[in-house]
């Protein structure tokens, strides 16, 4: 389930990343995205895909983003405060920290990464939909109370 992400950083990752949001960059709003987006700056709001595109979202080491996210693979190696939906892949990378419910269709976890919230793989291999996977949540939310 989990494998070492040693040899894979966001820098030698062989995505391709349309969209690069630089550290100096404050953006403050939602964001759909068609392509991939790799952030280095800050960004309050939430970043939506489409089911139809296959979209990474990238964290670099200096990225942060207050809001959920909802993509094909989410990539983190900076801060995360908000829910993660990866109908994919989900990665955390040393020294990244998520306040927030992760729902994700495989993951991969570096020591070091701090995760605060429920971490629950979709069932059926990650082709539910953001609803569906607030229901599975929210389900295990009453269940841990």
């Amino acid at each position: 389930m989990f494998e070492k992400l040693k040899d894979k950083s966001m820098m030698s990752s062989q995505e391709r990343f349309d969209t690069i949001i630089g550290r100096t960059t404050q953006i403050y709003g939602r964001l759909v995205l068609l392509d991939s987006v790799r952030i280095d700056g800050k960004v309050e709001g939430n970043i939506e895909t489409t089911k139809e595109n296959k979209v990474t979202v990238a964290i670099g080491p200096t990225g942060e983003v207050s809001g959920d996210i909802t993509a094909h693979r989410v990539m983190v190696a900076g801060k995360v405060e908000g829910n993660i939906y990866a109908s994919e892949r989900v990665e955390f990378h040393k020294d990244s920290v998520v306040h927030g419910d992760i729902s994700y269709g495989s993951i991969a976890v570096e020591h070091g990464a701090r995760l605060l919230g429920l971490v629950i793989q979709t069932p059926s291999g990650g082709s539910n939909s953001t609803a569906e996977a607030d229901s599975v949540i929210r389900t295990a939310q009453i269940g841990k109370s």
